[in-house]
């Protein structure tokens, strides 16, 4: 009997531990190691989710939600505006805006809408280990809607760049279920970069505002010189490492399920987790807002936190009332503004600045290139070290070697994926040579 009641104390005690750490578990945790961001880097970011709420304003002329003084978006700037009648269900709306004040060509997508079926099938259509490119896992679902968005602009993009210099920046940005449209159809233009006129690496940037996961470990790290992510404190989302579409398919109420992946995770060993080539991730280098401390009420002064992390990469559901809240756009731009003007101020009071531009773009590089290195350490399945830095003359010829087919099992290749390939695996042309989705593939939908 009392062997027993002492089996009883010890899995209560257990349970009351596991229990104690999940509860007082808070975003910041997450990036409590990570060095701090410099303005000059985050700079773009608020920017950024300005364009992505401007998809939901109607007229720019005289917006329902006036950005605050700087961060105004000239109506005459916007190329084209797509919206859900226009994309067919093939994406969700979104722009395209030439920002000749900081020399950006933005291509900017919307987040899940909640009354769209469209959006949701775009999201479901996904298994663990369906779709295998460029060496890794990736979305199925969100693979198709960027190579669709590519297809559909690849030319209006082209002849923007090429009309405005070689000097301006290509930007993909996207919010929740854009993010990882965004991200996706990243490595798409990277691994074909005369789609855009023989664009260069170096002038390609993807924002991925509250991600999706949506590609594996290697694929997060590899890109991380080209994607970035950022990410308000508790955000749920980019957390979620269960596939998304058993999230929106599950009977449990979304903060019961959220819950029950808390508990399955811990039992889960890390190392598992890296050795998983089919688990997917929030893409590129990470950046972490974070506004609130543990045990104190009410928000902070923000602080941006950034690093390339292989382990650990966000992999804790935080249970916060504020883990849906923090994934709105609306609060990441005002929390991003906040954060820039906040890092703004400090470096102002330093003068000479602690960390020069030059300095803080070779410190870039070498985190980058220590990850990618940390990965093959660690055993990340199809990770490889890098070889030497890219340059502008490779970026415009781009790999020829090392094609892999895609399909939905393993391949026995690392290398980049093969554009036509890839085309038509997905697509069959009908008599006006417009690119059409395989029945085939429709009907196992």
């Amino acid at each position: 009997m009392s062997v027993a009641c002492g089996l009883e104390y010890v899995f209560c005690f257990g349970c009351t531990r596991w229990l104690w750490k999940r509860c007082t578990y808070i975003g910041s945790y997450d990036s409590e190691t990570w060095p701090t961001a410099t303005p000059h880097e985050f700079d773009p970011v608020p920017r950024t989710c300005r364009a992505i709420l401007a998809i939901y304003e109607d007229d720019l002329q005289n917006p329902k939600n006036p950005p605050p003084v700087g961060y105004q978006m000239n109506p005459n700037w916007l190329i084209k505006r797509a919206t859900y009648d226009q994309t067919q269900g093939q994406a969700p709306p979104y722009i395209i805006y030439t920002d000749h004040d900081n020399q950006e060509i933005i291509l900017a997508i919307r987040g899940l809408n909640l009354s769209k079926e469209t959006d949701y099938k775009l999201l479901l259509d996904n298994r663990l280990g369906m779709q295998m490119f460029d060496g890794g896992y990736v979305h199925h679902g969100l693979l198709k809607s960027a190579i669709w968005l590519l297809n559909r602009e690849s030319e209006t993009l082209k002849d923007l760049w090429r009309e405005n210099g070689s000097h301006y920046k290509m930007v993909f940005v996207g919010h929740s279920l854009g993010s990882g449209i965004a991200a996706l159809l990243t490595i798409l233009v990277v691994n074909h970069l005369d789609r855009l006129g023989g664009i260069p690496r170096s002038k390609i940037r993807c924002y991925a505002i509250a991600p999706a996961r949506c590609m594996s470990l290697n694929l997060a790290v590899k890109y991380a010189d080209v994607i970035n992510s950022v990410i308000l404190q508790d955000d749920f989302l980019p957390r979620t490492p269960t596939p998304l579409e058993n999230i929106f398919t599950s009977i449990f109420c979304l903060p019961c399920y959220i819950f029950l992946i808390c508990l399955r995770d811990t039992f889960i060993p890390e190392d598992r987790k890296l050795r998983d080539p089919r688990r997917l991730y929030a893409p590129g280098r990470m950046y972490h807002i974070v506004e609130r401390k543990f045990c104190r009420c009410g928000r902070f002064p923000p602080d941006v936190r950034t690093a390339i992390p292989v382990e650990g990469r966000f992999e804790h559901i935080v249970l916060s009332c504020n883990a849906t809240r923090d994934h709105a756009i609306i609060w990441i731009e005002r929390e991003s503004r906040n954060a820039l003007e906040r890092m703004k101020e400090s470096v102002e009071a330093t003068t000479p600045p602690t960390i020069q531009r030059f300095e803080r773009k070779q410190t870039l590089e070498k985190e980058h290139k220590d990850a990618l290195e940390r990965a093959v350490s660690l055993n990340v399945p199809h990770a490889v070290t890098p070889t030497e830095e890219p340059t502008e003359d490779t970026d415009k010829v781009g790999s020829k070697c090392h094609d892999v087919e895609v399909s939905h099992s393993e391949s026995k290749s690392s290398g980049r994926t093969n554009w036509d390939e890839l085309v038509e695996k997905l697509f069959n042309r009908n008599e006006d040579g417009n690119l059409l989705l395989r029945k085939d593939i429709l009907d196992s939908k």
